[in-house]
């Protein structure tokens, strides 16, 4: 080795120091820096990991929120309908109460009203009877039999005689009768009606327009023996 100008304790020496601050390095240096970079890799790999975790439950709880808004956008629809159906059903249930009692209300006053129509006509029956007494014994110059021409006067207003009604010539029967009179009929007088026609309904109305006499309309059948009509007949006669 000297021959080649190598000095063998040397280059002993040197391996020795190189082996030495080789394994020294290795063991301070280069093994550390691995194991921080591996450390590092795997912090990095960990942070992507729960980045990519944590964009996941972002995009559900994103879905979820979306979802929660539109169950919640619905179930405020559906009350709201449903609130407004309600209000509907209990604005024309009001309106149908009103309704109801408005029409009971203008019954009622047409009843009323007509019940007084019928008392006033009914007064008005007996000073008709009073003037056309007066006047009749006006005209002749002396009374004559009051009672008798009270009797006229009914047959003239009522169509009802002796307990008969003078205008049936034939027979009237049927369901439901319609009996109209210019004054209001006695009680006398209905029984009278009632007992010559045959009907298993009777409402009796007053129209002063008739003059006298009386309408009967047994369902469908009509029988004019009013004054009126006995006018009209002879105006057309005339033509």
């Amino acid at each position: 080795m000297e021959a080649l100008g190598i000095n063998l304790g040397l280059l002993i020496v040197q391996i020795i120091a190189f082996s030495i601050v080789f394994l020294t390095l290795n063991a301070w240096v280069y093994k550390p820096m691995l194991d921080m970079m591996d450390s590092r890799k795997k912090k990095i790999s960990q942070g992507l990991e729960d980045a990519r975790v944590a964009s996941e439950a972002r995009a559900n709880a994103e879905k979820d929120a979306a979802k929660i808004i539109a169950d919640a956008q619905a179930e405020a629809g559906k009350v709201v309908r449903e609130a407004t159906e309600r209000a509907e059903v209990a604005a024309k249930d009001v309106r149908s109460a009103a309704e109801g009692e408005a029409a009971k209300a203008r019954d009622a006053a047409l009843a009323e009203t007509e019940l007084e129509r019928g008392r006033i006509l009914g007064d008005l029956r007996g000073q008709v009877a009073a003037l056309a007494i007066a006047a009749a014994n006006k005209l002749v110059g002396e009374a004559l039999d009051e009672k008798k021409q009270h009797a006229l006067l009914d047959e003239f207003f009522s169509g009802v005689k002796s307990g008969k009604v003078v205008v049936v010539g034939e027979e009237l029967k049927g369901e439901t009768a319609v009996v109209t009179s210019a004054l209001p009929l006695s009680k006398d007088e209905e029984a009278a009606v009632k007992k010559s026609v045959s009907a298993k309904d009777f409402s009796f109305k007053v129209d002063p327009a008739i003059l006298g006499g009386l309408v009967i309309k047994v369902d469908e059948k009509v029988l004019d023996a009013s004054v009126a009509g006995r006018l009209e007949g002879i105006r057309s006669a005339l033509k």
